[in-house]
């Protein structure tokens, strides 16, 4: 099928791309020193790629994400990088044979991993931005906790997720340096073999992690393709021009399609004036005049939410269908 035939708006991953991507990202990471975040993409699909690319331990954010990889045959090394409550359904999933290890940064949690069936943990640590984590002072005494519950203690893991848009790298650098100073203090205290941390914004300067966890490598975005990263845009969402003005036109992409946290989306040869719920309003430079009917590629600024809007993604070698992916780790 072409992409003519596709109802809009559709994301479409340009195959080749895709895969020169994952190629650059095992060149630099290759084996276990990739964990690659499926939080990014949330398809079990995608997920096989990654691993047939050599990478096969994961990081998750969800506990149905968690699910429908271990389900898949993805379960061999599934990391929970966020803190959970309630972990009766990753307990089933360690009974169903999966290893399955939870993030922890309090008593709390400690308790929740172990009479939900969890049998693994990593101790979270904050390393400089305001999300979870325990102080690194606390990390020792967290991992005690764990191992009088009965639980394995496999390490540390931290996000340095406030300098992934730092720029000049040089600033990165130093900044990344800093934060993992206090990671690897912990480690001291807590033992264990992982030091989990990173993301594509620190994947080639974060030289201290055992392993890092970047997931917006595999399709990028508008954000991260500013920063000069080897990686290319293999995912835009396919809209249809609805409606042509002097001056502008209209695409059949908008909010709800579009993950609008780091702004607005990019159009090649097109100025983006705003995103409305349906619609996005532009403007093609001179020489790029479109018509009614007309098909444009939109280029998000955020990868993540962008996908999550999603059912499928579509995989194209430029107009040609090549494959439908379920979106299949949607939810909670």
């Amino acid at each position: 099928m072409d992409i003519i035939g596709l109802q809009t708006p559709a994301l479409l991953v340009e195959r080749s791309v895709l895969q020169a991507n994952l190629d650059t990202m095992t060149q630099a990471l290759p084996g276990a020193r990739l964990r690659p975040h499926i939080k990014a993409h949330k398809t079990t699909a995608l997920a096989r790629a990654q691993a047939a690319n050599g990478h096969r331990n994961f990081t998750c954010a969800t506990v149905r994400e968690m699910e429908g990889m271990a389900r898949t045959g993805l379960g061999a090394d599934l990391l929970l990088a966020n803190e959970v409550l309630d972990t009766r359904r990753l307990g089933v999933l360690v009974e169903e044979g999966a290893r399955v290890t939870v993030a922890v940064d309090s008593a709390e949690t400690v308790v929740a991993a172990a009479e939900g069936g969890v049998k693994e943990i990593v101790v979270d640590v904050n390393i400089g931005l305001p999300r979870c984590g325990c102080p690194p002072s606390e990390a020792g005494r967290i991992a005690d906790l764990a191992r009088s519950r009965g639980l394995t203690v496999r390490g540390v893991m931290g996000y340095e997720g406030h300098l992934m848009m730092v720029t000049p790298e040089s600033d990165k650098a130093r900044m990344t340096e800093e934060a993992m100073a206090l990671l690897l203090a912990a480690s001291t205290d807590v033992g264990g073999d992982l030091i989990s941390a990173g993301g594509t914004g620190t994947y080639a300067i974060n030289t201290w992690a055992t392993e890092l966890q970047a997931g917006s490598y595999a399709l990028m975005d508008t954000a991260y393709a500013a920063l000069g990263f080897p990686f290319q845009h293999a995912l835009s969402v396919l809209a249809t021009v609805v409606s042509v003005s002097a001056g502008w036109a209209v695409a059949d992409v908008g909010l709800k399609s579009l993950g609008m946290d780091h702004g607005n989306p990019t159009i090649p040869d097109a100025a983006v004036w705003f995103c409305s719920d349906e619609h996005t309003t532009f403007a093609p430079a001179d020489g790029h005049a479109v018509r009614v009917g007309d098909r444009v590629r939109v280029l998000p600024a955020h990868i993540d939410p962008t996908v999550a809007l999603h059912e499928a993604m579509y995989l194209v070698d430029s107009d040609e269908v090549l494959d439908r992916w379920a979106v299949d780790l949607r939810g909670w």
